[in-house]
């Protein structure tokens, strides 16, 4: 009788588990792609809503200097943290391809390496961050009139890192898995309480941005302890365990492999909009309030076309570890597709509701609100040319190529743009032409992307082809 019990259980735990996760290596890949995206698109939106309600309370209830403190933080928080973004990159890939593989002893060591860096890297990153933020602000020419707020916004930021790297981790090894609902059940935990913090902390006791940070803080934490929670309790072979986290070498190797070179490009990416920023910053205060909403609106499509980036990453990891080659075009063409439309439709619609979007942000400031249109009149509408490029980096990453990935948008993107704003920017500079910069940089970089994606398909099969030989 036990043994029928817990055969019963199992069984019930292994359909349960099924049902959480999506088969990627059998039958038709569209419906599975969006059936893997979903969550990750909505979970991204609502992380977009709660950082967008940051923006919205303390526009309301501390005023637009506040506001551009806390919103024209985003480049720099993000030139401090990509690496880490990369490397959880790389640790998604692995443990992809190591389940694609079936290799479940491998995966294991992969997420217990995972959470070990996750936690280094989070303390090592957070202290950077802690004590050289207020000297790079300094040095992005930020207004004098926010750059204190500014400060004290991206010091209690900062003291966050480890949770977010952890979550960040957390959720890139389940979506690997196949299981993209539970990182958005954990997000929508922290995210409500986020809000809900936002409005006692800063309207209630009037702690401005110091508010707004200590509530991003304990909602980053909380989702973090959730993720780690269930990861400790997923099944046997795979399950983190507490006394054996720690870093394997060559798990480390592998993760660095394909991680070090995507944070680098993400740091790359970050330098070129830091130095975009302080382009915006040299206009005044209004143009910084108005780039800094409206940036944060175009957010909203670039988190929807990046689930699809995940998806062509993540398939394509799982088939080349189980060597399901025949399955990687159709992959490509069916998230390159779903990214255009995507792309297209979210730009459209929202630069044609610009007007009163960005009044939530900037109530009655019509001259930030004008800055804010300008921006996604070119921006916005031309967006889904970054979410294909996005799908090639993606295809490249999931077939275990990093750094050639990096390479092209190093110099199609990153260098094209700091030429830009050097040559055209300084001999024009207005904000339109400024802006021009990123569909430019988004054409040519997704053109040799094409190229590059193409050899190294070819290749891939040579090999396989080789060694079955």
């Amino acid at each position: 009788m036990q043994s029928g019990r817990m055969t019963k259980a199992s069984e019930e735990r292994r359909k349960k588990k099924q049902e959480q996760t999506v088969d990627m290596l059998h039958g038709p890949l569209a419906g599975k792609i969006i059936v893997f995206t979903i969550p990750i698109m909505i979970s991204g939106i609502l992380q977009l809503l709660f950082n967008a309600a940051d923006i919205i309370v303390v526009g309301r209830f501390a005023g637009s200097n506040a506001l551009a403190a806390v919103g024209s933080n985003s480049a720099l928080i993000n030139l401090l943290v990509n690496l880490l973004v990369g490397l959880s990159i790389g640790s998604a890939v692995t443990v992809a391809f190591y389940y694609g593989a079936s290799e479940l002893d491998q995966v294991n060591e992969t997420i217990h390496t995972s959470v070990a860096l996750s936690v280094i890297g989070g303390i090592v990153c957070g202290a950077l961050g802690f004590f050289i933020s207020p000297v790079l602000l300094k040095l992005m020419g930020t207004p004098k009139n926010i750059i204190g707020q500014a400060t004290l916004y991206l010091k209690i930021y900062f003291l966050g890192i480890p949770a977010m790297s952890v979550y960040n981790f957390g959720s890139a090894i389940l979506r690997s898995l196949g299981d993209t609902k539970r990182p958005l059940y954990y997000l929508v935990v922290g995210g409500i309480t986020n809000v809900v913090l936002n409005v006692i902390l800063v309207a209630a006791f009037h702690l401005d941005v110091a508010g707004v940070a200590i509530a991003t803080v304990v909602s980053q934490t909380i989702s973090a302890l959730l993720t780690l929670r269930h990861m400790s309790r997923m099944e046997e072979a795979i399950r983190l365990r507490w006394r054996s986290i720690r870093i394997s070498r060559a798990k480390l190797a592998r993760i660095a492999r394909i991680g070090v070179p995507a944070g680098i490009q993400s740091t790359i990416f970050s330098l070129s909009n830091v130095l975009i920023q302080s382009s915006v910053n040299s206009f005044g205060e209004l143009a910084v309030a108005g780039n800094s909403a409206a940036s944060n609106i175009e957010g909203f499509i670039y988190i929807a076309m990046n689930s699809f980036y995940q998806a062509a990453q993540t398939f394509t990891g799982q088939n080349v570890g189980g060597r399901k080659y025949e399955r990687i075009n159709k992959v490509f063409f069916n998230c390159l597709a779903m990214v255009t439309v995507t792309g297209l439709v979210l730009g459209t619609v929202l630069y044609h509701f610009a007007y009163p979007l960005l009044n939530i942000y900037l109530p009655g400031n019509d001259a930030a609100i004008e800055y804010g249109i300008a921006r996604m009149g070119i921006i916005a509408v031309t967006y889904f040319l970054c979410g294909i490029m996005e799908v090639f980096s993606g295809m490249l990453r999931g077939m275990g190529e990093s750094v050639m990935p990096m390479v092209v948008s190093m110099i199609g993107s990153c260098l094209l743009r700091v030429v830009w704003i050097y040559t055209v920017f300084a001999a024009h500079r207005t904000l339109p032409v400024l802006y021009l910069s990123y569909p430019v940089s988004w054409i040519v970089t997704e053109s040799v992307h094409l190229i590059c994606y193409l050899y190294v398909k070819k290749r891939l099969v040579a090999r396989s082809l080789h060694q079955a030989a």
